[in-house]
């Protein structure tokens, strides 16, 4: 039998051990949480597109920014697009290093309004990726999505018919190793 003595620092043990394990596990769990409910605006993945497309068009702006340190442009070909949900579409981004040197970014996204995120479906994006760029070198990437066609049964999202897309190329050199000399 435990005493009341060594019951105390037994059950704060826990408590400790338990908080401990929630906080490695907030990270992933907030994650699958985010992609489940599209909360926030995070955009779901898919692997396939639907079998059926709604022919009343939502206008879907794609903007485009890069973080100051990163001497990068970064555009849309055509940043208006009137999409159909269901229907699969791909919008080319261009890329271009005008720095004297190489350096290396990563682009993150997000939907507005955020409630529309979960009808976001990407095929293939460059996002999340490393993209290293020489100097002057320019590269074209593909987003390849869809809009789920459920968006109209939704009342959040039903009556929605202006998104925007923004997605901004971060500096990934934080970890570059100074020079010894």
């Amino acid at each position: 039998m435990i005493s009341k003595k060594n019951l105390t620092p037994l059950i704060l043990s826990l408590i400790f051990f338990l908080m401990l394990g929630l906080s490695f596990a907030a990270v992933p769990l907030y994650d699958l949480f985010c992609r489940v409910t599209g909360f926030g605006g995070t955009t779901q993945v898919s692997k396939e597109a639907p079998k059926i497309v709604i022919d009343e068009p939502v206008r879907v702006r794609f903007d485009t920014n890069v973080q100051t340190d990163l001497a990068w442009n970064f555009k849309a070909n055509k940043s208006l697009y009137d999409i159909k949900p269901g229907k699969v579409y791909k919008v080319e981004f261009e890329v271009e290093n005008f720095g004297k040197e190489p350096s290396s970014g990563v682009a993150s996204y997000n939907v507005s309004p955020s409630t529309f995120g979960q009808y976001f479906n990407k095929l293939g994006c460059f996002c999340f990726e490393k993209q290293t760029l020489k100097s002057g070198e320019k590269m074209s990437y593909i987003l390849t999505f869809y809009l789920d066609p459920e968006m109209v049964n939704d009342p959040k999202t039903k009556n929605i018919d202006d998104i925007t897309m923004s997605y901004t190329f971060f500096s990934s050199d934080y970890y570059k190793q100074s020079k010894v000399n």
